[in-house]
């Protein structure tokens, strides 16, 4: 058996690649392939080489590990290539992404993959992911892209529209959200069958059963009995209105929607326990933890643990090499497979995997209030990606102005400004051509 070329870039996110290695090299039939480190962070590089090497050991495998900061050297040649980059880092990026919003007025919780935060950090990564798929087109043109970088999908839908390269969006967001409600539930996951779809972090579960009785009717259970866990306030209340469980969390689904934070209704806040400016605290809490958690992973005399994770990523080169069938969910062009949203929309979905490489399923029509909810998404979405690739700042202005959460806090010239603020302060992480204000009237 072939032992083919798999390329980590952004390999130093080193907790995130220690579980894809560790997920890769305990499959036998991959236990021999060619992991292949990139990132322009020497320092973490070389942590994560260590901690693959380790991996590498405690399994038995006989993988060959590399690692470059020679983004060429690293794409040269590659099958798979996992992307895991974060332009712009927390600092400075994500601190203006929270506090010029704040100071406007408009509070966020992740503010990573939809809303204004979401728009903006598509602006600093989209560029940057089509330089890297040019690159790929040049040195692996028939690599297959797994995506794991927010906003998802607005780099899919970038990706797609300028590059050459097969991509495919991951999240784990469908996985978790079936093991978090199977413990409200008290059903095994194992022994629950569902067909998730939509647009990623607002996709829904069409079907929810086990051995072909609707679980629906338990989940409504946990709302009348009061069994509501203050973590999912949200996503319970959606449920409630809407009819099917959405797969993202609600701390991120709160700013999707205009219902759940307003600055002038702090009872709402407190009625669905939303965590306020949660991913900044997520993130100076890691960077605390870090030092300690990095110098056990790279000490020889610790066991490294190895469990497997639930991400997608080694099933799909799995099945891609061994030719195992196996079901995934990921994000693709549409393309009619949910037939009433938009089919140059980036959607998520059901998706076989096999030798023969991804078949997204053929989904047919969303009840009809869940796609209208979508279209709220990819409306900004779209607009988002037109602006990127256009260089027409007057776009993201569209975006934004049309985001459900921004539009219910904001009026027209305080978005306009706000966007343009952002768009300013991140300086050299936007592309050239939105650096200049736009002319044109929003």
């Amino acid at each position: 058996m072939r032992s083919p070329k798999i390329t980590f870039i952004g390999a130093g996110s080193t907790v995130f690649a220690k579980n894809l290695i560790g997920d890769l090299l305990s499959y036998p039939e991959l236990a021999a392939a060619k992991i292949t480190l990139f990132d322009i962070d020497e320092k973490r590089l070389t942590e994560s080489e260590i901690i693959a090497r380790r991996i590498n050991q405690a399994v038995g495998a006989r993988a060959v590990i590399e690692a470059t900061t020679d983004r060429s050297k690293a794409l040269d040649g590659a099958d798979y290539a996992i992307n895991m980059i974060q332009v712009g880092g927390y600092k400075p990026a994500t601190v203006t992404d929270f506090a010029l919003p704040s100071k406007a007025g408009l509070n966020q919780t992740i503010a990573d993959s939809l809303g204004i935060g979401g728009i903006m950090r598509a602006v600093r990564t989209v560029p940057v992911l089509l330089s890297m798929a040019h690159d790929m087109e040049r040195l692996c043109p028939d690599v297959l892209h797994l995506n794991y970088v927010n906003p998802m999908a607005m780099n899919c839908l970038g990706l797609n529209r300028g590059s050459k390269i097969r991509t495919v969006g991951l999240c784990h967001s469908v996985r978790h959200t079936a093991g978090e409600l199977a413990a409200d539930i008290g059903v095994p996951v194992e022994e629950i069958d569902y067909v998730v779809a939509g647009v990623n972090h607002v996709a829904f579960y069409l079907k929810f059963e086990r051995d072909g009785q609707d679980l629906y009717p338990l989940i409504q259970q946990v709302i009348d009995e009061g069994r509501v866990p203050d973590t999912n306030r949200v996503r319970y209340d959606v449920f409630k209105r809407f009819g099917y469980f959405v797969t993202e969390s609600s701390e991120h689904f709160a700013e999707y929607v205009p219902w759940y934070i307003k600055r002038d209704r702090p009872d709402l806040i407190e009625k669905f326990n939303i965590p306020l400016n949660e991913y900044p605290r997520r993130c100076e809490s890691q960077l605390a933890e870090w030092e300690s958690m990095s110098a056990d992973l790279k000490d020889a005399s610790k066991p490294i643990q190895v469990r497997r994770s639930v991400e997608y990523g080694s099933e799909i080169i799995h099945s891609i090499e061994t030719g195992q069938p196996r079901v995934i969910y990921g994000n693709v062009m549409n393309r009619g497979a949910i037939s009433n949203l938009p089919a140059d929309a980036c959607v998520e979905l059901p998706i076989l995997v096999d030798r023969q490489g991804l078949q997204p399923t053929m989904i047919g029509d969303l009840p009809m209030q869940l796609a209208a909810l979508m279209q709220t998404q990819i409306n900004v979405q779209k607009l988002t990606v037109e602006g990127i690739l256009t260089g027409r700042r007057d776009h993201i202005h569209h975006a934004a102005l049309l985001d459900p959460h921004t539009a219910a806090e904001l009026d027209t010239d305080q978005i306009v400004r706000l966007v343009d603020d952002l768009l300013d302060a991140h300086g050299d992480f936007v592309p050239a051509n939105l650096r200049r204000r736009s002319d044109k009237v929003a």
